[in-house]
């Protein structure tokens, strides 16, 4: 269910805008600029042609398709991180432990050379 509704947000903001930039702006003649326009930039709208209409379907759509994804997303989470801090941790972090049924590690041999390697009698 959430990857359909997912695949729908994607295709309606794909969709919604190249509506936007379809549509003509407000006051974007040369003329605006100076101060000729005939056009009121916050003034009441007319009926509104298909692409106004189809932003706002699309508008509508893109909203209820974000709220039920955040949601969704918010009812899939079970707990937090904090939980169980050392549950995930990697094998190089953790700390080595000897195997319970191991044999005691062997005694260092004799002698004043490390690696057990002994040195002959000075003459």
């Amino acid at each position: 269910m959430v990857s359909i509704v997912v695949s729908i947000h994607v295709i309606v903001c794909v969709a919604m805008c190249i509506i936007i930039l379809l549509q003509q702006g407000k006051g974007a003649e040369v003329g605006a600029v100076f101060g000729g326009s005939s056009q009121t930039v916050f003034g009441a709208s007319g009926a509104g042609n298909a692409l106004t209409k189809a932003t706002w379907a699309l508008a509508i759509i893109f909203f209820a398709s974000s709220i039920f994804l955040a949601l969704a997303s918010a009812r899939r989470v079970t707990g937090s991180i904090f939980d169980h801090p050392f549950s995930s941790a990697p094998a190089s972090v953790m700390p080595k432990q000897a195997p319970k049924n191991a044999a005691p590690a062997a005694p260092a041999p004799a002698g004043n050379v490390p690696g057990g390697a002994s040195t002959p009698a000075p003459k």
